[in-house]
């Protein structure tokens, strides 16, 4: 795709780079949308959604061969927008579930869990994909794909996918009508007492207290 095409009036709906970037636009604007807490009742299930959608584009560039900038350094995009009130609003939103276990790399033998919040994984994600978005909007196409590519692999597809995991075992507790475990004061930071009494209360707070407030219902028996 030429950086012309994306100046198109009607720019080819089969294109690559064209599919790829309204995924990822979708996402963003979708997951923006859901930060506003306007509905909070479907946030969960909505997040899980976006995400599978978003990693079905990540697949994609995944498994497409390298892709090769036009210039050897990175055009400036300006100042990264700033994230962190989308950050304070999903760790509202998702306030007591926010914090989860996750093992940072599967293929690392006897790796030890750590905490996350996913909160933070949704704001990590949200820049990765804005700072392409940059790129593709000014008509840098290749370079766009590159660093979605290259991000995908190296960042934000690995936080995706753990944020995606997270969500589906909340759908499941519920679902199925399983309480979430004790997480024994996990948290992100294990200095700040105030998560880790944040992160035990998650691990106490039933299916049947949390399938209301994030919009799940559940399943029959």
């Amino acid at each position: 795709m030429s950086d012309a095409t994306l100046h198109d009036a009607h720019p080819d709906p089969d294109d690559f780079a064209v599919q790829i970037s309204d995924q990822i636009e979708s996402f963003i604007v979708a997951v923006t949308e859901v930060a506003k807490g306007d509905e909070p009742d479907s946030a969960v299930p909505f997040l899980l959604l976006e995400l599978s959608q978003l990693l079905l584009a990540g697949g994609r560039l995944g498994a497409h061969e390298d892709f090769v900038p036009d210039e050897r350094y990175e055009p400036d995009v300006g100042p990264e927008p700033d994230v962190d009130e989308l950050r304070e609003r999903f760790a509202q939103l998702l306030e007591p579930v926010d914090i989860y276990s996750e093992v940072f790399d599967p293929y690392v033998p006897r790796s030890q869990p750590v905490a996350c919040r996913i909160s933070d994984d949704l704001a990590g994600i949200i820049t990765d994909l804005r700072h392409g978005m940059a790129h593709y909007r000014e008509g840098r196409i290749s370079e766009a794909l590159w660093w979605w590519q290259f991000s995908y692999l190296s960042n934000w597809g690995t936080t995706a996918s753990a944020a995606l995991r997270a969500l589906q075992s909340l759908v499941a507790h519920v679902r199925l009508d399983s309480p979430l475990d004790e997480l024994n004061g996990l948290d992100t930071d294990s200095n700040a007492s105030g998560d880790e009494e944040l992160a035990e209360e998650a691990g106490r707070v039933m299916a049947a207290e949390i399938a209301g407030p994030l919009g799940l219902r559940s399943g029959p028996r």
